[in-house]
């Protein structure tokens, strides 16, 4: 099972620009109605995966790249904090 999780997660890889946009825009759009730790996760989720192109931002740019930066060494604990957030949300 591990081989076809690495073929997805490299399929997925191709798209984590996308991913990370949709994310953003859909975090953005569920917290005008209600402000949520699902949200919250999504967002952060979204950036990090938006990082390339958000980084060319001419006014928050910096920031964002120092916040990705920053984020990005426990990647792998934001990740599983995102799953266990979005079951539990889904559930």
């Amino acid at each position: 099972m591990g081989k076809y999780l690495e073929k997805l997660a490299k399929f997925l890889g191709g798209f984590q620009l996308v991913i990370g946009i949709v994310a953003i825009v859909v975090a953005v759009l569920s917290m005008l109605d209600d402000i949520g730790i699902g949200n919250i996760v999504l967002l952060i989720v979204g950036l990090m995966l938006a990082a390339s192109i958000m980084t060319a931002l001419p006014a928050v740019g910096k920031y964002i790249a120092k916040l990705t930066k920053w984020l990005g060494a426990s990647q792998t604990l934001i990740g599983v904090i995102a799953l266990i957030v979005g079951i539990w949300v889904l559930l």
